[in-house]
């Protein structure tokens, strides 16, 4: 486990864009060029990233913490963000993520991390609640993909 690096940038998205076409985890409507990596690396500045990759240096997870405000106020409270490999979920790489991301949010002040999850996508929700979060809000039909509406489940874990 590793920071995210500027040549993860074609690995990262296309990991990304997978689950924009394929699940309700994403949430933009279309795919998204790489250069919306630039996006990732800005919203996440300063705070800690995790990019995994196996022997061969195949890109498998990536995830990230960003503010959750920039009022100072909640400068201790950080959103969470991770993604991986279709075929390496249920395995473990998650939480593992989860803790690097958490341990290093730690050392920079963080105490609570929040998760915002489509209300579409039970196994986020699941995997969160297994991993010590719990529901402290849902925003009801707020989000729409593919003319489906969703909730936005918001979680959050204090560390």
């Amino acid at each position: 486990m590793r920071p995210i690096e500027a040549g993860d940038q074609k690995a990262v998205i296309d990991l990304f864009n997978y689950y924009v076409e394929n699940t309700f985890a994403a949430y933009p409507e279309q795919t998204v060029p790489y250069e919306f990596f630039d996006f990732f690396l800005a919203i996440a500045k300063d705070y800690p990233s995790v990019a995994v990759e196996d022997a061969d240096g195949r890109l498998l997870g990536f995830g990230m913490l960003r503010p959750h405000s920039p009022i100072p106020a909640f400068a201790h409270t950080a959103e969470i963000t991770y993604f991986i490999d279709p075929a390496l979920t249920g395995k473990g790489l998650g939480s593992r993520m989860l803790g690097h991301l958490a341990q290093d949010g730690a050392k920079k002040g963080i105490t609570c991390i929040l998760a915002g999850i489509s209300s579409r996508n039970a196994g986020s929700i699941r995997f969160h609640e297994k991993n010590g979060f719990t529901e402290c809000g849902r925003f009801r039909n707020v989000g729409r993909k593919g003319g489906v509406a969703f909730d936005v489940v918001w979680m959050q874990k204090e560390i």
